[in-house]
């Protein structure tokens, strides 16, 4: 996943005002508090914090990838 294709999924399922807001303000427990800009910028994958998001977000799988989007492959290990 690019970062391009983050932003526009994070605008698809969270809507464009809200999803921004979080990307500022939501702390990401399990990435030790970051929020989404601070862990993108320190480099952390863009599926990562996405999946991150989502699960702290409760968002079901079923809406996690959009309606156009397959999930993308999961990083090599």
């Amino acid at each position: 996943m690019r970062e391009r294709e983050f932003w526009e999924l994070l605008e698809e399922v969270f809507g464009r005002s809200y999803g921004r807001s979080l990307s500022r303000d939501q702390q990401l427990t399990s990435l030790d508090g970051l929020t989404v800009v601070e862990a993108l910028a320190a480099g952390i994958e863009p599926r990562v914090v996405w999946n991150v998001l989502c699960d702290q977000m409760d968002v079901p799988d079923a809406r996690r990838w959009g309606a156009d989007h397959n999930a993308p492959p999961l990083p090599a290990a």
